[in-house]
């Protein structure tokens, strides 16, 4: 009561942290979160850090574009990360406020100075004081060795239940002071749920990436259903993608077909 609560995480992987050529960092993805219910939650990233804006960048669909990062690993064709996020890394720190009025929340984010780079700061707010509604909004710095390289990401979000349909639309802006806008990147998306029944709900999910260095959008989307029967769902996924690497070139449009089952006890 009015405590505050202490939680540490660690990810034993060694796997993610690329510039350790040896993979001698001893964990992943660790950090430390003190908390409270009126003083809100501020968590130390020692590495892996979010900002405001990297929290909340997936996209409204659900990041349909990951579908085809395998296709990227086979070699099978260049695709490009299609929506831009900028995470502060190491030794960073997220604040949570406690609500501040009826449904309404704030974040901070700050990472320190480091060699060769600049402080940054993020801040975002959420809100869920109407029923059914869910909205987000966070921005925070794009923190880069040089001005070409740094800039700024903004992040909305925006959802809508009433009744058996829930609507969902996002909108992820990452810009850089690169003349080129080789690293400029805007990622739209929209989705659509219908619960049919208790156990079925479909959805439909759509993707819009548009590279300020290139004339053509990558455009992605799906439909999905989802099925519970006691413990056991069936979930099946339709994916079609098309000028994944910004061309129109054959090799960039692919479908992808996904089934999962699963079960608890």
């Amino acid at each position: 009561d009015n405590g505050l609560n202490v939680s540490v995480s660690f990810v034993i992987d060694q796997g993610d942290d690329t510039a350790d050529a040896a993979s001698t960092a001893p964990f992943d993805s660790h950090s430390v979160t003190v908390s409270s219910d009126t003083l809100g939650s501020l968590k130390l990233m020692g590495e892996g850090g979010a900002s405001t804006a990297s929290a909340i960048s997936g996209t409204a669909a659900g990041n349909l574009w990951d579908t085809f990062d395998q296709m990227a690993a086979l070699n099978i064709a260049a695709i490009p990360d299609l929506s831009q996020t900028a995470s502060p890394g190491d030794d960073s720190f997220m604040y949570t406020s406690p609500e501040l009025m009826e449904g309404l929340t704030a974040t901070l984010s700050f990472e320190p100075q480091n060699t060769g780079i600049d402080s940054g700061t993020g801040w975002g707010v959420n809100y869920t004081g109407v029923e059914g509604l869910s909205l987000g909004f966070a921005e925070a710095d794009v923190v880069g060795t040089n001005s070409d390289t740094s800039g700024t990401n903004t992040q909305m979000d925006v959802s809508y239940a009433y009744g058996p349909v829930t609507v969902s639309y996002s909108k992820g802006e990452h810009d850089e002071g690169a003349s080129s806008g080789a690293n400029d990147v805007e990622m739209t998306s929209l989705a659509i749920t219908y619960t049919v029944t208790d156990e079925l709900s479909v959805t439909y999910g759509q993707e819009d990436s548009d590279q300020a260095s290139t004339a053509t959008d990558a455009e992605i989307s799906a439909i999905s259903f989802a099925y519970t029967a006691g413990g056991m769902t069936l979930s099946g996924k339709m994916t079609e993608g098309e000028n994944l690497n910004y061309t129109t070139a054959t090799a960039a449009d692919m479908d992808a077909w996904t089934l999962g089952a699963s079960f608890a006890f």
